[in-house]
């Protein structure tokens, strides 16, 4: 899919599970950190200048005081008054969490020390070789190793991320792919947190990085089958993929062929390759429509083939078996059915599998023998392992209530052992290997918590609570056995609802250092991820946005009511689309909520859909509606935006952040938010900016240097929340 504007699955999820928190003001609620020594008095919070600008559509005059904060020559961000701004909000962030460090440091070092010092992953098999990544004590990023299967001194080092890393702040790689025949490595690296990945390769036998460099991609590559060549995707100046790039190793970039060009506006383009990796599949489309081409790897120059054209709000995935096709596709039912097609007719599909109302299928790989089929089942992940002949399936048991479980990384084709990821709010991550055919499970990992962790020391709750309208919103929970629950207790209470993303209810190790308080931390399965399968992603877009945040809303109510906690006792958060939400619950039901945290969020929507020069916004049309050309869409987005929405009224604590380079949500978002609310709001109640001016929408890199953030951000909450060590 395109690269909507949500933060990646595993930062999200981290994300959800870290509880971001809030900075204040001073407040009486605060501890001190001397018992006979009040904290210093704060600075005065900078004050934003207005400068009138303002602009008519639709016959509706919209005033932006703060559009200045736009960089004009944006994506080069050099304006002298922007960046005086952010590093002065920075600088009051700073000031702000400063008596605060003694708890800072307490919580950044109980999410390291929860942390194994030196990990590795479970070795993955590929044609001979087995392949893991380990982390040294110590270190920041993982070194990547493989050795013949059966060896146990025959390591070899791949790549060391720590090496490529040094003398950056930032730095993320975007793929790692060997090639076919073992001998070449392909690799791509960010170093300032603007996802435009650099493309390089290494010579696995000498140790060599080749002269072949390009810059500017999305980060990801498919090998050619002989390892002559690879294919990659470009980003263009707006941070949008449209091609699909032929690179043979050796060449100069410049001389790269276009295997296919996206030219219809707001569609892009992603690559990747079918499970038995024969052949290269080139996606376009955007969150709601797409299609598909194939290409052989043994020959890339071949006319690629179209599997069948796009139709709007159909979604297809494609897989390949023989001379058979295994296509998941919403055509004929909005919780996904499988249908089979010839490769030599490849847009005559036969329905394999029906749709179900009760079983919302969300992927489908093709091995040798079988076929996994993953989804949710009233809300709760199931892996189904199907035969060919279409009987049956065995779908793998899990032992809890509540769970999140997922096929895990199988490189190979031809196997009788898939991988299980499997988890729960209680139960840490644990990596199976299954015998499809004993049905066998076997643990290869668990993950280790050194400092020590008891699953019976926890509760995990699944709650139905009812919205406004009659729907039932399930809610995942956790907290200590042994907490006191009523209307003192704190929750952390978390959301994301876009896109058709569930969020999972998995075990966080850093979300143990608030339930460990006396927390209870809540997830909300609000309309618009897919929980509860695609129509309750349907549920919550376009002109049913709404339903999203008044679900989150009717969920604290909802906690309130049952006696879990109490108005002012609960702390929200949500990142990016999730950010979005935050605003507008901080609007709209600010007296609930003790502390919001919004991390790089999505709030300046009405000016951002209006601006198709930015990276996302063609794209986003179907998830949010085109305030260009539809009134009633510039009106119901203007209804809710949180920027467009602040009022002279009191909010709770809040707590934003930002990324100087980020493409997905363009740093002034949260920093005209930011200086709105702070112009606006009729409390004392703080609002605070921290701007990292070195990344962007996935923050600090590195697995420690990470924890420094949410440690601010957690200690922000519980001090807001005055929850004392």
């Amino acid at each position: 899919m395109p690269h909507a504007r949500l933060i990646a699955a595993a930062s999200l999820i981290a994300l959800a599970n870290t509880a971001p928190a809030l900075a204040q003001e001073e407040s009486p609620s605060v501890p001190e950190t001397d018992a006979q020594t009040p904290m210093p008095a704060l600075p005065a919070p900078p004050v934003a200048d207005q400068r009138p600008h303002s602009f008519t559509m639709h016959g509706i005059t919209v005033e932006d005081p703060y559009f200045w904060m736009k960089d004009q020559g944006y994506p080069e961000i050099d304006d002298v008054d922007v960046l005086a701004y952010l590093n002065e909000e920075n600088a009051y962030f700073e000031a702000v969490m400063a008596p605060h460090q003694p708890l800072i440091d307490t919580l950044y070092a109980e999410m390291r020390g929860r942390m194994p010092e030196n990990d590795a992953s479970a070795p993955i098999p590929d044609g001979g070789m087995e392949y893991w990544y380990a982390y040294d004590e110590g270190q920041e990023y993982r070194k990547w190793y493989r050795r013949p299967i059966g060896s146990t001194n025959a390591d070899q080092l791949l790549l060391d991320e720590n090496a490529l890393a040094a003398g950056h702040d930032n730095f993320s790689l975007g793929t790692i792919q060997v090639s076919p025949n073992g001998q070449l490595l392909a690799y791509s690296t960010d170093t300032d947190g603007s996802e435009r990945y650099v493309l390089r390769f290494l010579d696995l036998q000498t140790g060599t990085v080749l002269a072949d460099e390009i810059p500017g991609t999305l980060g990801d590559v498919v090998w050619a089958a002989d390892s002559s060549a690879v294919v990659y995707t470009p980003v263009d100046d707006n941070w949008r993929s449209k091609v699909a790039m032929l690179h043979r190793l050796g060449t100069e970039a410049g001389a790269d062929t276009e295997l296919y060009r996206e030219t219809e506006e707001g569609m892009e383009i992603g690559i990747d390759q079918t499970q038995s990796r024969r052949f290269l599949t080139i996606w376009a489309g955007d969150n709601v429509s797409n299609e598909i081409r194939l290409v052989p790897l043994a020959d890339l120059s071949a006319e690629p083939v179209l599997v069948a054209p796009r139709i709007t709000n159909r979604l297809y995935n494609v897989e390949e078996r023989g001379d058979t096709l295994y296509i998941n596709t919403n055509q004929d039912h909005v919780n996904f059915s499988v249908m089979t097609a010839s490769l030599d007719d490849p847009g005559t599909w036969n329905e394999a599998i029906a749709g179900s109302d009760d079983f919302y299928i969300t992927g489908l790989t093709a091995f040798a023998d079988y076929f996994v089929l993953e989804g949710r089942e009233r809300g709760l992940d199931q892996v189904q392992v199907w035969q060919y002949s279409f009987a049956p399936p065995v779908s793998v048991a899990f032992p809890e209530a509540s769970y999140a479980a997922s096929l895990g990384p199988v490189a190979e084709f031809e196997t009788d052992t898939i991988r299980i990821d499997y988890e729960s709010m209680v139960t840490p991550d644990t990596d199976y290997a299954y015998n499809v055919e004993s049905g066998a499970l076997t643990p290869l990992k668990i993950q280790q918590v050194p400092s020590g962790y008891d699953a019976a020391e926890y509760v995990t709750e699944r709650l139905e609570i009812e919205a406004r309208d009659g729907t039932m919103v399930p809610v995942s929970l956790v907290h200590r056995a042994d907490a006191e629950i009523g209307p003192d207790t704190p929750v952390h209470l978390y959301a994301y609802g876009a896109y058709g993303y569930a969020v999972p209810p998995v075990f966080s190790t850093r979300q143990l250092s608030l339930t460990n308080r006396g927390f209870i931390f809540a997830i909300a399965h609000v309309r618009g991820g897919d929980d509860l399968g695609y129509q309750w992603y349907l549920d919550g877009k376009l002109e049913r946005r709404t339903n999203t945040f008044n679900d989150f809303i009717d969920v604290a109510q909802g906690l309130i009511d049952r006696g879990y906690t109490s108005a002012g006792r609960i702390a929200a958060s949500g990142g990016s689309a999730g950010g979005e939400l935050m605003g507008v619950i901080a609007n709209q039901a600010p007296e609930l909520f003790g502390a919001i945290v919004a991390e790089v969020p999505f709030v300046d929507v009405l000016n951002t859909m209006l601006d198709e020069s930015l990276p996302l916004t063609p794209g986003e049309w179907p998830e949010w509606g085109n305030p260009i050309t539809d009134p009633d869409a510039f009106r119901l987005i203007q209804s809710y935006s949180p920027y467009d929405n602040v009022t002279a009224q009191d909010y709770p604590p809040i707590m934003v952040t930002a990324g100087l380079n980020d493409p997905r949500v363009t740093y002034w978002e949260p920093a005209k938010w930011t200086a709105r609310l702070r112009a606006t709001r009729t409390d004392d109640n703080l609002t605070v900016l921290r701007t990292n001016m070195g990344a962007g929408h996935q923050g600090q890199s590195g697995r420690f240097e990470a924890l420094r953030e949410e440690a601010q951000a957690m200690a922000f909450m519980l001090t807001q929340l005055g929850v004392e060590e």
